[in-house]
C-alpha cells in the first residue's frame, strides 16, 4: 500500500509537479533540494508505504519522512522527492499513485528530472515529452530532444501513464558520468527547468551548495540502503519486532 498524505487542505490546481527521485548521478534530488531551498518551498505532505525502507530522515534534529512533498504557491510548483532509491517492487504502485494524485488535484503537468549515463557528459539539457506542444516549446527554449533511447523507473511510467491520461508530461535529462557525482549536473538541469517554467532560479551558489546537497543526498541514500539491509538481517535472525 502506498499513500500520499497532504498536511491540511491544499489547492494545487494548475500547478506543475516536479519529480526528483534518486537516479543516475543523483541529478533529481540534487536539483530538487536546491530548488526547494532557493524558492523557499514549504513542506505540505509526504508519501508513506509499508513497502518503503523502515527509516526516518533527521534534519536539524527533526525527524521526518524520507519521501516528502513541497510547494511554492507563488510559482505554482509542487516538488516530490525521496532520500532513498525507490525499490523496484514499488515503482509501478508509486507511479500510479502519483498519477492519481495529479488528476485528483488538478495539477496541469508533470516534469521529471533525471540523468543519462555518458562517458563524456555535455552541458546540455535534453528533453523527452509525451505532449507534442510541450516538446516543441522545450526545443524552442533550447533543450535538445532525445530521438532514441530508454528511460526507466518512476519517470518512465509517469511519462507513459501521463500520455494515457492526457497529462502533459516531460523529462528533463542531463548526461552524467555514473561513477562521478558532479554539482554541474544539477546546474544544467535547473537551467533547463528555469527556461521551461519561466522562473529565474539563482544558480550562483549552486556549485558550493550543491556539493553539500550532493554529499547529503548520497549519504542519505547510502544510509537508507544500509539501514534497510541491517533491518532485514535483524528481522531474519530474531523475527519481526513486537513493538514500533
Amino acid at each position: 500500500m502506498i499513500e500520499i498524505v497532504l498536511h491540511g487542505d491544499q489547492n494545487l490546481k494548475g500547478y506543475t509537479l516536479i519529480e526528483g527521485f534518486p537516479g543516475a548521478g543523483l541529478v533529481g534530488p540534487m536539483a530538487a533540494s536546491y530548488m526547494i531551498e532557493k524558492l523557499g518551498m514549504k513542506g505540505i505532505g509526504h508519501i508513506e508505504s509499508d513497502l518503503f525502507p523502515p527509516i526516518a530522515a533527521v534534519h536539524d534534529g527533526e525527524p521526518m519522512h524520507t519521501a516528502r512533498i513541497y510547494a511554492d504557491t507563488k510559482n505554482k510548483l509542487v516538488v516530490v522527492l525521496s532520500e532513498f532509491t525507490i525499490p523496484q517492487s514499488v515503482v509501478y504502485q508509486l507511479a500510479n499513485e502519483l498519477l492519481s494524485f495529479v488528476r485528483k488535484n488538478g495539477i496541469k503537468e508533470i516534469v521529471s528530472i533525471g540523468g543519462m549515463p555518458s562517458q563524456k557528459p555535455s552541458e546540455t539539457a535534453y528533453v523527452i515529452s509525451s505532449n507534442a506542444e510541450l516538446s516543441k516549446r522545450a526545443v524552442k527554449l533550447g533543450l535538445k530532444p532525445v530521438k532514441e533511447g530508454v528511460i526507466a523507473g518512476v519517470s518512465a511510467l509517469l511519462i507513459t501513464g501521463g500520455k494515457g491520461f492526457d497529462i502533459p508530461t516531460l523529462d528533463v535529462l542531463v548526461e552524467v558520468n555514473p561513477v562521478i557525482m558532479d554539482p554541474k549536473y544539477a546546474e544544467v538541469a535547473i537551467g533547463g527547468l528555469s527556461k521551461l517554467l519561466g522562473i529565474e532560479i539563482d544558480t550562483k551558489e549552486l556549485e558550493n551548495e550543491a556539493k553539500e546537497v550532493e554529499a547529503r543526498v548520497r549519504e542519505m541514500v547510502k544510509q537508507a540502503k544500509s539501514s534497510h539491509e541491517h533491518y532485514d538481517k535483524a528481522t531474519e535472525e530474531v523475527g519481526p519486532p513486537s513493538y514500533a
